[in-house]
This record gives C-alpha cells, structure tokens and sequence, in this order.
C-alpha cells in the first residue's frame, strides 16, 4: 500500500514561465510499472482467452506480476526488516499464493489492480503539491546586483544576501523581497497576495521576490535571503504540512500493525482448520488467500490523508497556507473564534490623523513627530510604520536613535539627539504629573473620535499626543456573520486598543464580546478562559503581541502579509493573500475535509467487513474478491480527492456567508 503521505514531484514536469506545474502522469515511476503491469495481463488475458499454449501467455503472467508487485514487494520486505508488517506485503503474499495454487490469472489480476491503485495515489499527491511549488518558477534564477560605485553584476538569486541593491528592469520579476530605494513602478503581485490589479511602488514599499515588474525600473534593498523570502516560506509550510500525519491517521496506523498481524493469524487458521477436517488443500489455500486480500485493511488506511492533503492543496491555491495535516483537522473542531482588531479586522495601514504637543511641553508638531518617528524606526507594528510614513511624508530629517527597546503591546523606548523617547500606549502616563491631565484630555477627546491615541514622552515627561485610524477592511462584517454561522457564536475582538475605538468597530462588524486595552498575557487570559469553558478557539491576528495567544489556541491563524515574523512562525496558517474571509471558509473546508474522513471509512468498513463474512461464510471467488477490495480502495481514494477541485473551495465559501 503507498504512503499517503506527499512525496517531492519528480523533477520532470511540464512546467512554463509563470504557470503552475502539472506532473505528467508517466514520470511517475508507480505509473509506468503499473502501465507496464496492465499491458502485459492484458496482452496474456488476450492470448488465454484465444487458446494460446501456455508457454505464450504464461511468461507475460510473470512480467505482470514483475512490473507490478516488485516495488509494494520491496517496501514491505524493508518494513519487515523494522519488524513492521506492511500490508504491501501481504498483497504480494496473496498474489504469489494464488499462483502456487494455479490461480495465475487471479492473482495477476490483484497485481495489477494493486499497482494501479498506488499510481493513481502516487500521481494525485503530486497533483496536490503542483499548484503550490509552482511558484517557485515564478522566482527567477538571477538578479543584477548594483555594487557602491553602481557597477552590475548578474548574480544568482541564492547569492543574495540582507543589505544587497538589486535593480529591477521593466518587466523582469524581483529576485529577492526587499524595500524599493528609488523608482516607481506597478508590480503585479497577484500571486503572492492576491490583489487583482498592480500596485504602485514607490521607495519605501516592500517588495516580494517573484512578483512582475511593470514599466518602470526599480532599486531594491534585500531585507530577506532567498531561503527566508514569502514564496520559499510557502513552499517550507507545504513541505512541513506534506510530512505531517493528522490523529485520525495516526490512531489507523497504530491499529493497522496489531489487526495485520491478527489477520494473518486468522489467515493460517482459515488454511488450517478446514485440513483437520479433511478439506482439499488447494480449496483451503484459495479460501485463505482470499481471506488475506478482502482483509487487509488499504481502504482504511488510504481513508484519511487524501481528504486531509487535498485540502490543504486547494487551500494553498487560495491563499491559505495550512501548515500540517493535524491542523486542518483541528480547523473543523473550532467553535470559538478570537480577532484581533489592528491588522486583521482593519487594513493594518493606520495613518496619522492629529498632532497635539502639550502646551508646556515647548514641542512643536514637526519636533514631537520627529522624535516619535527616530524612536518607532525600528518598530514593526503598523502604529510605528504609520507615524514613520507621516514623517517621510512631510519631508522631516529623522536622526539616529540608540538603545532602542521595544515591548510588545506597551511601545518602545529609544535615546534620540540626547533625549530618552518613548512611543505607546497611554497607559504609560505616570500619575501625579502636571501634564497628565493635558495628556489625559487629548487622549480621551481623540479616542472619543474614534482614533487610536499613541503617548510620546520625552525624558520620562508627557510630551504630546498622536491620534491614528485605521481603515476597517471591505469584508470584516461579512467574515464576522460566516464565522458566527459555522460556530454558532459571535466571535470574540481582543485588542489593545483603547475600549472606545474597539466598541466602535465592533459595532461596525457585529461583535458584542469586546476586550480591549489587553497586553499580550491578558490575550492569552482571554483564550484560556474560553477554552476552560470547554471551546475550542481559534485566534486570528497579525502582530507581535498576537503570538502568545495563537500558540495558547487550540488553532491560530496569521494575517500574512503585514504579519510579523513571529506571528507567521507561531501560527498553525497563514493567511497569505490577506482576504479576511478566507478565513471561515478554510475552516469549511476542514469540515467538509472531515465528513469525507468519516465517509470513507463507513465505506472501507462496510466493504471489508462485507468481503469477509463473505469468504468466511460463503463461497467468494478470488477475482470477485479482488476487484472489491482494490475497487473500494480506488473508491476510498478517489472521494477523499475531490477537495482538489475548484468547486469544493467555492462550496465551503459559500457555507461560510
């Protein structure tokens, strides 16, 4: 029986610039010994049926049983070695007892039929990886790297290293992702987050490495190594994900080594037990060999991967990358969903929206945006990228900053021109301070608006305020309406937002549960509670300050594209294309993943279990018996890759409104 589990393709595809690849169905080597299997039965059938002498049709019996049994033969052999009993081995065993008894013909068939069952496996799971690691042919093989004095020199992609300038012509593709440094031009990045149109890029934006230039020329700062970039990440998650075995698999396979070994015991018995009461041998042989075929358990085994790994494929397609079998089992248990609020329910692109220095402070507006923007450079969260882009904006010199800091969820602390900066939250207003009550003011009056308010303090003293908003994303309501109908609760909004700018977008979007002004531990607080109560939750988020709470999840999923690192490495999937409601329908996808899981293995069982009072009880022919077995084999395989299709994405969408 072949290993569900996904294998690397072979290197010959058919593959061309900018499409996916497709594995041909011949460069599987299971699918040419199972071609070359099938010919030669049917050329001997052929001569058989005809009245052929037997020395004509006989040797392409034995290629048959050559091409098509000595791979299954070989793995269990090795299997065997490591005191595992395979069931490619008892398949073989049948097939060779069969034969001893001068049932060629049947056992040939078994053969064949099994060989092509394992082609048919070995040519889908490579189907399933095909639409996913054809991005890597959207990556090109070399790049042109500018040196200081602006000399070119072609390079390969691989070589390119952090702090490297690349120049990007109209129309190649970006070797590496990075920051633009000076150009403008559209980049069609479809592929990586899935926005129809190309997008403008200007210095300062970022970049991914596959993705088509457009007219324009552009200079690029690698900020990532090729084996760090968004499309290699994709094709290590999948890989990750192809390697992984869901609980249910796990639990057949711990199973499948005891019940192998009991049947063959039964085996013997159905052999033995009728000679003692004088049966004919060669009857008692067939029955038994018989036995051993309709009993094995492939269909079962073959139950639960192929609806597991077609879904993470057609998922994959879609934006969504799921990182393992496991978890896109768990997707389909989740009852309870966490959202962030910055980042995932809004665009995560904040702009700065007011200035307000303190009247005793002596800053001006342009002085205490500097100073915030020098301390937030080195910030990732989307508040810190929003106050930078208003300086750059207004054309202001940022200085140095030194001995930078940052705390997840309360801001960051940094010395620039002499002067200690910290950029956060207002919690930070230290009490009994003349300015507090000024600052205190603003904040109120500027959260009251709807805005996000940031405190700068300048030497430990209240400086001023800045007032943010962010951008509630097209599809937030619609997300939140099919999460509440698949899990039939409202999802929770944690954020460490002030509770006045949460209350107002959740209202937008329908959410009742709010928790705002919450630090990293009181997200994951939030989870545990949930889960104390018996729900299995789900956390969506983006930052840094989500990561604690996606591990503390029964499942987390990250925002991919303004995501941090962190969040991306700690999260079960990535949302890559960043379409909220992406995320209800993987998690329909898991469900219908499930019901197909519990289908085929109604079905394996009720064909094994019906094959075997058959045998035991009445009369099965060897043929009969063979074609039910390998065909509910074939049958179990075939349902669990329907989730490949476009149309079973499409269905859980539309479950998921």
């Amino acid at each position: 029986m072949p290993s569900a589990v996904l294998q690397r393709p072979p290197q010959t595809s058919t593959t061309r610039p900018g499409a996916p690849r497709r594995t041909r169905v011949l460069a599987q080597a299971e699918a040419r010994w199972a071609a070359a299997a099938t010919l030669a039965f049917l050329l001997a059938l052929l001569l058989q049926l005809t009245g052929a002498p037997a020395w004509v049709w006989g040797p392409l019996y034995a290629v048959a049983y050559v091409t098509g049994g000595w791979e299954p033969g070989w793995s269990g052999l090795r299997a065997l070695r490591e005191k595992t009993l395979d069931v490619d081995l008892l398949m073989i065993v049948a097939a060779l007892g069969a034969a001893a008894i001068g049932q060629v013909r049947d056992g040939a068939l078994l053969i064949v039929i099994f060989a092509v069952s394992g082609a048919l496996e070995a040519l889908a799971t490579a189907r399933t990886q095909d639409s996913v690691r054809g991005l890597l042919d959207l990556a090109p093989s070399t790049a042109t790297r500018l040196a200081d004095d602006g000399s070119e020199t072609t390079v390969a992609t691989a070589d390119l290293v952090v702090g490297d300038t690349v120049l990007v012509r109209p129309g190649e593709r970006v070797g590496a992702d990075g920051r633009v440094l000076d150009g403008i031009s559209e980049i069609d990045q479809a592929t990586i987050t899935g926005e129809p149109l190309p997008v403008t890029k200007e210095p300062g934006d970022e970049v991914f490495a596959g993705t088509l230039n457009g007219t324009g020329a552009l200079r690029v700062k690698v900020e990532r190594d090729a084996g760090a970039s968004v499309l290699a990440r994709i094709v290590a998650m999948v890989a990750e994900a192809s390697e992984t075995k869901a609980p249910t698999q796990l639990f057949i396979e711990k199973v499948e080594q005891r019940y192998s070994v009991g049947m063959v015991a039964v085996t013997l018995a159905v052999f033995a037990i009728p000679l003692v009461f004088g049966a004919d041998p060669a009857r008692s042989l067939l029955r038994a060999m018989t036995f051993m075929i309709v009993a094995s358990p492939c269909a079962v085994v073959l139950a639960t991967m192929p609806p597991l790994l077609s879904a993470i494929a057609n998922a994959g397609r879609h934006g969504v990358l799921v990182k393992s079998a496991v978890v896109m089992e768990r997707l389909g248990q989740v009852d309870t969903v966490a959202l962030d609020k910055t980042g995932t329910l809004t665009a995560g692109t904040p702009q700065l929206t007011a200035i307000r220095p303190l009247s005793g402070s002596g800053a001006t507006e342009e002085t205490l945006l500097t100073r915030a923007a020098a301390a937030e450079h080195g910030g990732e969260h989307p508040l810190a990228r929003a106050i930078v882009a208003a300086a750059r904006a207004r054309d202001l010199v940022l200085p140095a900053a030194g001995e930078f800091t940052a705390s997840p969820g309360t801001g960051v602390r940094a010395t620039v021109d002499g002067t200690r900066v910290a950029v956060g939250a207002p919690a930070r207003l230290p009490a009994g301070d003349p300015a507090a009550a000024e600052a205190g003011a603003l904040v109120t009056e500027l959260e009251e608006a709807g805005h996000t308010a940031v405190l700068v303090l300048c030497d430990g003293v209240p400086a001023g305020v800045l007032g943010l908003a962010d951008q509630l994303r097209p599809d937030a309501a619609a997300t939140v309406t099919g999460l509440r109908s698949l899990t039939g609760r409202t999802p929770t909004l944690v954020t460490g937002d002030n509770p006045r700018a949460a209350a107002r977008l959740a209202a937008a979007v329908g959410i009742t549960d709010v928790r705002a002004g919450l630090l990293p531990q009181d997200k994951v607080g939030a989870v545990r509670e949930q889960e104390a109560a018996g729900h299995r939750v789900l956390v969506v988020g983006d930052g840094v300050n989500d990561a604690p709470a996606l591990a503390a999840a029964h499942t987390g999923i990250a925002m991919g594209r303004a995501g941090s690192d962190l969040a991306l490495e700690t999260a079960d999937a990535v949302i890559v294309r960043d379409e909220l409601t992406a995320v209800p329908a993987v998690i329909a996808l898991s469900r219908t993943a499930r019901r197909l899981v519990v289908q085929n293995l109604v079905l394996a069982s009720v064909f094994l279990s019906g094959l075997v009072l058959w045998d035991l009880i009445g009369d099965l022919p060897l043929p009969l018996g063979v074609l039910g077995h390998e065909g509910s084999t074939v049958v179990v395989g075939l349902n669990g890759l329907r989730l490949l299709r476009e149309a079973a994405w499409r269905r859980a969408a539309q479950q998921a409104r």
